[in-house]
């Protein structure tokens, strides 16, 4: 599938479609989004309610049983970001919160941590973590009340706003001068997955409408930061979860299987940082990001001011 269409003032090639939508290589964005858009009213709707209910009820008890794995990769990141900034510099924002594990990890470290969280079930868990957290979402209104920001923190995020430039423009706002950025994103179309579709027979399983509305890669998300006021400091990539299915390892549809894999990335991450193999496994996942490969891109950017 691959033919031209324009939506309101987006146009490009059409990639994929699913459930009504089209994905499309946007000219005038710069990277790949669906169409049509929704509504900032029909997202609301979604995540303040039904995301951790309905789309992700597993969401936070696995992330529970996931912790020490989960506090190496935060850690990672800390680490990252203790090493751009000065030592006073250390207020963090979150966008996107979630559960509140990388605040409570940042809080141990000495850093003085806030979030933000559009879920009702999210926030109100973050809360009983003791963090502070404010329900909803980023806003220009928002912006002008909560101060200014050494790191702006954001996992997972860009993928499901609808206007992801305003979001970074917002970010950018909210950081001290020479503050950083940190993003991490799936990282959609990427060689494997084209592979997996295009000659294996998988169907774009990565196509997640209307809660993925961008897709991003290394490349692209380079230029959406740059694009808005950022130096791009450091990019690195995530474990490519889908050699497991060059491997044979089906896991898409089935959350059994899909645990299982994520089970066995999870006791490699471990065991090769308690084997002194972290540096290895970080300058490794460097590489990939260089290859385009990776199941997420991250990205560490400096606000230029």
């Amino acid at each position: 599938m691959n033919f031209s269409k324009q939506w309101q003032h987006h146009k490009g090639s059409v990639l994929d479609s699913c459930d009504g939508f089209h994905v499309m290589e946007c000219e005038p964005c710069g990277f790949k989004h669906i169409i049509p858009i929704p509504t900032t009213e029909e997202l609301d709707h979604l995540y303040r309610q039904d995301y951790y209910s309905n789309e992700k009820p597993l969401y936070l008890k696995e992330h529970q049983e996931d912790l020490e794995w989960w506090n190496l990769v935060y850690d990672e990141r800390y680490d990252h970001l203790e090493n751009f900034l000065p030592g006073e510099r250390r207020r963090l924002l979150d966008v996107g919160a979630g559960p509140g594990y990388f605040l409570l990890r940042g809080k141990a470290r000495g850093w003085e941590t806030v979030g933000i969280e559009p879920s009702v079930q999210a926030a109100e868990h973050s809360r009983k973590l003791g963090l502070h957290i404010t329900e909803g979402f980023l806003s220009d209104a928002l912006v002008e009340s909560l101060g200014k920001f050494d790191v702006v923190h954001m996992h997972e995020v860009l993928e499901h706003i609808p206007d992801p430039a305003h979001l970074v423009s917002l970010v950018h706002r909210l950081l001290s001068p020479g503050g950083v950025l940190c993003a991490i994103v799936p990282n959609d179309y990427s060689p494997l997955q084209r592979a997996l579709r295009d000659h294996l027979n998988y169907s774009p399983w990565w196509v997640s409408p209307p809660h993925h509305i961008n897709y991003f890669d290394h490349d692209s998300l380079h230029r959406l930061l740059e694009g808005r006021g950022f130096d791009i400091l450091h990019k690195s990539a995530t474990f490519p979860v889908e050699l497991f299915l060059f491997m044979g390892c089906n896991y898409v549809g089935n959350n059994s299987v899909g645990r299982m894999v994520h089970r066995q990335r999870k006791h490699m991450e471990l065991n090769l940082a308690k084997a002194g193999c972290g540096e290895m496994k970080r300058k490794a996942y460097e590489a990939l990001a260089f290859q385009g490969m990776g199941r997420e891109a991250v990205v560490y950017a400096r606000a230029i001011n």
